[in-house]
C-alpha cells in the first residue's frame, strides 16, 4: 500500500494556527483517495495514516499537531479532519505563561465573545492554564499547548492565531519554526 504524500506550504517564523490547519487540510486533500480507500477496510490503518500526516505537518514547524477522535465513528469522516478536536503542542515542559493570564482571558472575550466561561485550570505544582467553555465544547490553553475539544470556527481560529503569535512565538519564549 502506498504511503501518504505531503505538501509543504509555509516555512516562516511562527506559523499561525489558520496556516497550520490549512496545511493539514491540504495534506489530507492530497491524500484523500488513499484515506478514503482504507477508511472502510481498515480504520486502524486510517488512524495511523492520519497521525502520520498530522505529525509531518507539525514537525515542519517544530511543534506537535494531534487529531483526536473522542467519537470513533468520526474517523471515517474525512471532511471533518482539521475542524475539531485538535491539539497543538509547542513546548510540553513549559509551566508558566509568558504574559499575564488576565491578558489571555481578555483576548478570549474579545475574540470569542462574551458567551463563554473562563476558568483557571491545571493550577498545581507551579503550573497554570485556562479552560474556556463554549456552547459547542471547550478549549484548554496551557503555557506550552492548546487543546481544542470543540468545532473550530473562524472565532476559534482568530483566537488561536493570536495565541500562536503572542504567547507561543519565539519573541515570547516560543520555539522558532
Amino acid at each position: 500500500m502506498q504511503g501518504p504524500n505531503f505538501i509543504i506550504i509555509n516555512a516562516s517564523s511562527m506559523i499561525t494556527f489558520s496556516e497550520l490547519i490549512d496545511e493539514l487540510k491540504s495534506n489530507v486533500n492530497y491524500n484523500r483517495d488513499l484515506l478514503y480507500g482504507i477508511s472502510e477496510k481498515n480504520p486502524n490503518l486510517l488512524y495511523k495514516k492520519l497521525i502520520e500526516l498530522a505529525s509531518f505537518t507539525g514537525s515542519r514547524h517544530h511543534l506537535e499537531l494531534q487529531l483526536h477522535f473522542p467519537d470513533p465513528k468520526k474517523i471515517k469522516d474525512i471532511d471533518s479532519y482539521g475542524t475539531e478536536n485538535i491539539s497543538v503542542i509547542i513546548d510540553k515542559f513549559r509551566r508558566k505563561f509568558t504574559v499575564p493570564r488576565e491578558n489571555i482571558r481578555q483576548k478570549a472575550i474579545d475574540l470569542l465573545g462574551e458567551n463563554i466561561q473562563i476558568q483557571d485550570a491545571y493550577m498545581y505544582e507551579g503550573k497554570e492554564g485556562l479552560r474556556i467553555i463554549r456552547q459547542n465544547g471547550r478549549m484548554e490553553i496551557l503555557p506550552g499547548s492548546i487543546h481544542l475539544w470543540c468545532k473550530v470556527d473562524q472565532k476559534v481560529k482568530n483566537y488561536v492565531d493570536w495565541l500562536m503569535q503572542n504567547i507561543y512565538s519565539p519573541d515570547n519564549g516560543g520555539i522558532s519554526t
